[in-house]
């Protein structure tokens, strides 16, 4: 057998999944806007956006693959600045509760 399940390795897998994981962010975020009847972004958005970025990042780094690579750079410093500041945001409001 010649075909593509031939070649498949454990980085394209890892490819593979990052991209499933990025990709699968915006059907959570669909359903959150749906769900709330207004558009709205969940954190799991930014964690499922960190987690694909993440692996493709990685994938691309294995590969040698500039443009993934710096396709993701921005992404994963914007995702962890998200999340930085939805955490941020969390424990300033449960101290004041307290």
């Amino acid at each position: 057998m010649n075909g593509w399940a031939d070649s498949l390795d454990q980085w394209l897998i890892v490819g593979l999944i990052g991209q499933g994981v990025f990709s699968a962010r915006f059907l959570t975020q669909w359903l959150a806007s749906e769900r709330a009847g207004r558009s709205v972004v969940p954190v799991s958005f930014w964690w499922m956006s960190l987690v694909g970025s993440v692996l493709l990042f990685t994938y691309g780094l294995k590969r040698h693959e500039p443009i993934l690579v710096i396709g993701q750079c921005t992404g994963l410093w914007i995702y962890g600045r998200n999340l930085y500041l939805i955490r941020k945001v969390s424990q300033s409001r449960s101290r004041n509760t307290i």
